[in-house]
């Protein structure tokens, strides 16, 4: 939706998530001067060319979109106009100074809810003046962040000469290849240890609008997969799930762990790997899960912890940090979540330690604290405790995957509203 905006001409989007984080970034391309509507199967947007987009009428509100917003803030960085940004509560409480601190260094402003210029503001809602010269910059990312990352390529877009982005792990790059994949000149280069990337975008290119087909997101998919490995007698095929390899971390963790899962029917689409993912009900072991596996699977590990309950022995999740800034903070979620329903699950520093067991009692009410993923993982926990698990607000789950439900039940699982 961001690059139809930015590009010139037509962009005709099949399989685009109709999850609450999606359309409300849909709502902010159009109040923005690009309209995105949907025709039919398809999602349209109209183009306005980089630097072309105009000033919203009234504050973009991301609900609970963390990725929305923060990249938005890089599209707005590259525009001379005033915008609003705003979110629901729990948006309003997470952190946006890693990526304000590089836009700013480029010439964005920043304005506090009282309309004042302030150059320290890091929450929601804030206001921003873009700028048609912004300046390019070499960027450091000081912690591995995919967000941060195409904020500033973003920007960059709309800056003279070259703007790169170094990263010492490599993160999410679904911006690197879709940038390339609408015709903007973007060069990465990987050093030698394999790990540390640069990324350079030369500004103000001439993108043209595309036809993209969305792959099935790994993220929403883990839920099946992680149903199928737990509950017996289970064999499940996901179809036409992306398996980009900054995004397997959690399906090569389930592989030692001893998960019979497989890709099958290996392809290409739209510049992304894309695979269908078998997976059958296993018999698992704990393992530890080291801190550079983080930014391929950072989402995935409330749902891993659900796994790790049904494994034999402990898994060890290192380097958790992040999750302690997500839409919660999912480490202690987890853990209380997990410690509910009678999984033994402790915290230490930035590690998540799971003692798994041949059965899990479940029984418990877990709060999400408005965490999409923190409900969804602990459903799906109920799937194959010996006890239902409630959560306390199924509703937020619309935020990413409001399929979920429907999903799991065609699979067998069986919900109930209760009081």
């Amino acid at each position: 939706l961001l690059f139809g905006a930015l590009a010139t001409g037509t962009t005709r989007i099949s399989g685009l998530l109709e999850a609450e984080d999606v359309l409300g970034t849909a709502r902010a391309v159009s109040a923005l001067g690009a309209p995105a509507v949907k025709d039919g199967e398809q999602w349209v947007v109209r183009g306005r060319g980089v630097g072309g987009l105009s000033a919203p009428g009234q504050a973009l509100d991301f609900g609970n979109a963390g990725t929305g917003v923060r990249l938005m803030m890089g599209v707005v960085a590259g525009n001379d106009m005033r915008a609003a940004l705003c979110g629901d509560a729990s948006l309003s409480k997470r952190p946006m100074a890693r990526v304000l601190t590089p836009l700013r260094d480029m010439g964005l402003q920043t304005f506090n809810e009282a309309g004042e210029a302030d150059d320290q503001v890091d929450l929601l809602p804030l206001g921003l003046q873009g700028s048609n010269d912004l300046v390019p910059i070499e960027y450091t990312l000081p912690v591995p962040s995919a967000q941060v990352k195409t904020a500033v390529l973003l920007a960059g877009l709309h800056a003279r000469g070259q703007t790169t982005v170094i990263e010492a792990e490599a993160t999410r790059d679904h911006t690197e290849r879709m940038l390339k994949f609408f015709g903007a000149d973007i060069v990465v280069e990987e050093a030698a240890d394999g790990r540390t990337r640069r990324i350079t975008v030369t500004g103000h290119p001439q993108m043209t609008g595309r036809e993209i087909v969305v792959p099935g997101d790994p993220s929403s998919a883990a839920f099946a997969v992680a149903a199928a490995l737990i509950v017996p007698g289970s064999d499940v095929t996901i179809k036409n799930v992306l398996v980009n390899p900054t995004r397997t971390g959690l399906y090569l963790t389930l592989r030692e762990m001893g998960a019979d899962l497989r890709f099958e029917n290996e392809r290409d689409q739209g510049g992304e790997p894309v695979a269908d993912v078998k997976v059958r009900y296993s018999k698992l072991r704990g393992v530890p899960v080291p801190a550079a596996r983080a930014p391929s699977m950072i989402d995935e590990y409330p749902v891993l912890a659900v796994v790790a309950a049904f494994a034999e022995g402990e898994t060890w999740m290192d380097g958790l940090a992040e999750l302690k800034v997500k839409e919660s903070d999912r480490l202690a979620a987890t853990a209380a979540g997990l410690a509910a329903n009678g999984v033994t699950a402790r915290v230490a520093g930035d590690s998540l330690i799971v003692t798994g067991a041949k059965t899990v009692r479940g029984g418990g009410l877990v709060a999400t604290h408005l965490d999409h993923r923190i409900a969804m993982a602990f459903l799906t926990l109920g799937a194959a405790s010996e006890q239902p698990v409630t959560v306390d607000d199924a509703g937020i789950i619309a935020t990413s995957l409001p399929e979920y439900r429907d999903l799991m039940s065609a699979l067998g699982a069986r919900f109930e509203e209760v009081a």
